[in-house]
């Protein structure tokens, strides 16, 4: 069994292309369509295959979408477990605007899942022997799965001894902080709206972080603050890494990059500022590709080693 088990409740299959303005009712002259697997925990399993660590990706899938979203993953020999499923997976499109170097994102709200069918995901992780070490929930949830979905892992994990990960938002994200994660992933924006605070200054974001393991809802919390870097919290630590300076070719796919380094040097045993530094590493070699092609091993690891070389706030 895999050390890493993602869990992709709303995967898709991303297109992405080129166009050189985008402008309304204009025809939009496009380059030829990049398409890879997509959605928050395949895009974590990718990177983390590609490290080398022993990662499934589970997903349910259906329709012409899901079986194209099997063969992107079996071309990428990504070991993945599919749930079928009565309704069409989802196609995410990606139109970047030459002109500006801009990204325009369009996500569709994926197909409504019956109980049965997101019941069938809980079963069949619970069925698993050994327990993976680790269970990463990331990514929205579609319609007709609850809210509380993640906080029903949380409880899985903790029963089965697994590690709860966590990169949601809104109420799913509530929900299983209320019932306990040992990491939680949340950007800046999302931190703001969970806690209802502005936190505009490094003090206020780390004061929130810790408030949410002083409470029990998080062992570790990890911090995206964009352009600015990233902060990587526990009971007794905090560490701050700065962002990289690299030339950017696509945003796409960048945090679930980040919390695929940082899970990577987690499991391997490195400690929390390692750890981070992998992280920032892994977010930033997705920037270089353009598209949801993610982070390459090799950049990610010559990328860590500028991250080591420059002095942390």
């Amino acid at each position: 069994m895999a050390r890493i088990l993602t869990v992709t409740m709303n995967p898709a299959v991303d297109v992405f292309t080129t166009t050189q303005q985008v402008r309304p009712t204009h025809k939009l002259r496009c380059t030829d369509a990049r398409r890879h697997p997509g959605g928050g925990g395949i895009n974590v399993a990718r990177v983390l295959h590609r490290l080398g660590a022993a990662t499934l990706a589970l997903y349910p899938a259906g329709g012409a979408t899901g079986h194209e979203l099997h063969r992107l993953l079996r071309d990428e020999q990504l070991p993945h477990h599919a749930m079928v499923i009565a309704g069409e997976t989802r196609t995410s499109f990606t139109a970047h605007e030459a002109c500006s170097g801009q990204d325009y994102r369009f996500v569709l709200p994926g197909p409504r899942l019956a109980e049965t069918e997101w019941q069938a995901c809980l079963a069949w992780l619970a069925a698993q022997r050994p327990a993976p070490v680790w269970l990463v929930a990331s990514g929205s949830l579609p319609p007709g799965v609850p809210d509380d979905f993640h906080a029903r892992l949380a409880r899985l994990a903790q029963t089965q001894g697994s590690r709860l990960v966590l990169d949601s938002s809104g109420p799913a994200l509530a929900a299983a902080l209320a019932q306990g994660v040992d990491l939680v992933k949340p950007s800046l924006r999302e931190l703001r709206d969970l806690t209802g605070l502005p936190l505009l200054t490094r003090a206020e974001q780390l004061a929130a972080a810790r408030g949410l393991v002083t409470r029990g809802q998080a062992r570790r919390v990890a911090l995206s603050l964009g352009d600015q870097g990233a902060l990587l919290v526990t009971a007794g630590t905090a560490h701050f890494a700065p962002a990289l300076p690299v030339p950017v070719a696509s945003t796409i796919g960048a945090g679930d990059s980040f919390l695929a380094g940082l899970l990577w040097a987690l499991d391997r045993g490195d400690g929390p500022d390692t750890a981070l530094r992998y992280g920032m590493a892994a977010g930033a070699a997705a920037l270089l590709s353009a598209g949801s092609a993610l982070s390459q091993a090799t950049d990610v690891q010559r990328l860590f080693h500028e991250a080591c070389a420059r002095p942390a706030d």
